[in-house]
């Protein structure tokens, strides 16, 4: 157990290395950050001053492992605009982007793998047809699109919902910007969690479906259903548990992309998340923040790789800890 966490650790450590420099020299060689914060009437000291003063009068190599001793300390730099500490920006707006994943999420999963497993059951019935038919559209419409229709129709013509911002926040959990814990909150969440959760809502329900089809043909379902145990058992006990492996994997890694890749649907719904604060430091090559978001992906990536090989082996005791099976 020990040894395979020490391996994980250190593999872990070795892509956040690689990933920093990628990130870092991919950034910070594209374009030029004075040029959009200064006038265009500054003179050439004023350039000159704001170039020392970011650290862009040094070379790319030089810039590259002063980054590399500062984010090994946590410091990633701090903002060309804002002049704070580019992780302190992405923390600020993590509670936004975090409660929306987590809606979106709760929605794919609490409707998808019920959906899956009907459809799995019955492949051949009408409810199925429909089911998959649904699921195509919501791995073939883009989200961008999806989301103003959802404006257009929830917002627009009936009223229901209101079609951005993120409504009243509270403090809660050391934070007061949480929008989950008030009613105008949920109301302002629900059109953008739902246009987030639609692809991983389709992909859970193929999953799911496939999974159940799967496990339904073996032996031990057919022998659950001999000695007369109910269709809700055997579905809540035996099939729910057995399709849970490829589940847990798809939820774990596609929460991670809900998280790092809402910036359409943060910028459709005017969600003031992580997203939204990416593209307006892209906009401005606010590169400090660029890079912070990046190794905050990265390590999202990392951790949640590294909790799925450890549900594995919760749900499936023939998986041991060195990934070997027994």
């Amino acid at each position: 157990m020990l040894a395979y966490l020490l391996r994980r650790l250190l593999q872990s450590m070795a892509v956040l290395l690689a990933m920093a420099t990628i990130v870092f020299l991919g950034i910070y060689a594209i374009g030029n950050p004075v040029d959009i914060m200064l006038s265009p009437d500054a003179d050439q000291l004023e350039r000159d001053q704001l170039v020392q003063r970011l650290g862009l009068d040094q070379p790319l190599y030089m810039q590259l492992g002063r980054f590399l001793v500062h984010a090994v300390q946590g410091d990633l730099g701090n903002s060309f605009v804002y002049g704070e500490p580019a992780m302190t920006l992405i923390l600020q707006r993590l509670p936004a982007t975090l409660e929306l994943a987590v809606a979106a999420m709760v929605i794919a999963i609490f409707i998808g793998v019920p959906l899956g497993i009907m459809a799995g059951l019955k492949p051949d019935a009408w409810t199925s047809r429909t089911i998959i038919s649904g699921s195509i559209l919501g791995f073939s419409l883009p989200n961008f699109l999806v989301g103003m229709i959802l404006i257009m129709f929830f917002s627009v013509y009936l009223g229901w919902f209101p079609s951005g911002g993120r409504g009243m926040t509270v403090q809660a959990l050391g934070a007061d910007t949480w929008s989950i814990f008030s009613v105008s909150g949920l109301r302002h969440m629900f059109l953008p969690a739902l246009n987030l959760a639609i692809y991983n809502l389709a992909l859970i329900i193929r999953l799911a479906r496939a999974s159940t089809r799967e496990v339904a043909s073996q032996d031990y379902i057919k022998f659950a259903r001999a000695i007369g145990l109910s269709q809700r058992r055997i579905v809540g006990v035996h099939v729910l548990k057995n399709i849970m492996i490829p589940l847990v994997t798809i939820i774990g890694l596609e929460f991670g992309s809900l998280m790092a890749f809402a910036v359409v649907t943060e910028r459709v719904f005017a969600w003031p998340g992580m997203g939204k604060l990416l593209l307006d430091s892209i906009l401005h090559l606010d590169r400090p923040v660029v890079v912070a978001y990046m190794m905050f992906t990265v390590f999202l990536f990392v951790s949640i790789n590294f909790l799925v090989d450890v549900l594995y082996a919760a749900l499936d005791p023939r998986i041991n800890l060195q990934g070997k099976s027994v």
